[in-house]
């Protein structure tokens, strides 16, 4: 009897690990589906007929009122590993200096090496300070109006 126990701990335990090393797969981002990039004509459209047709951008230029770029990433991650890129599309839509549409391009994985997407923060001076050093940093330099000095 003690022995089928120990058998279905096991088991349990076998199973629970096992379910841990499922494939998680996840979406991040989006990009325009082919018929309504089709719409959009080279040349003629603008900048506010893209963004109505298609939607706002993921992404778009910061010099010279750039393009506008969609970006949309498959990602897997198995147990407690890293997650891994398995499918990338970029939707570049370029402006003239007219704001008018002048190329459409669709890059993925298969034009060359993955390019890390990140974001920019600016950290603030006391970001790296622990929460209790913050907490107690200012109790030497209290000031009450009328007491003291």
């Amino acid at each position: 009897m003690q022995r089928r126990g120990a058998t279905a701990g096991v088991v349990f335990a076998l199973a629970l690990a096992l379910g841990g090393c499922t494939a998680m797969e996840r979406t991040h981002g989006w990009t325009p589906p082919e018929e309504l990039l089709q719409q959009i004509v080279p040349g003629i459209d603008s900048r506010a007929t893209v963004e109505d047709v298609v939607g706002p951008p993921t992404a778009s230029g910061v010099l010279n009122d750039g393009g506008f770029y969609y970006i949309e990433t498959d990602m897997r991650q198995i147990g407690w590993r890293a997650p891994e890129i398995t499918d990338r599309r970029i939707v570049a839509i370029t402006f003239d200096d007219a704001s008018v549409v002048t190329n459409i391009t669709e890059y993925g994985l298969q034009d060359g090496r993955v390019v890390p997407i990140s974001r920019r923060v600016t950290e603030s001076p006391d970001s790296n300070i622990g929460f209790i050093r913050r907490l107690f940093g200012n109790i030497g330099g209290l000031s009450l109006p009328g007491i003291g000095r």
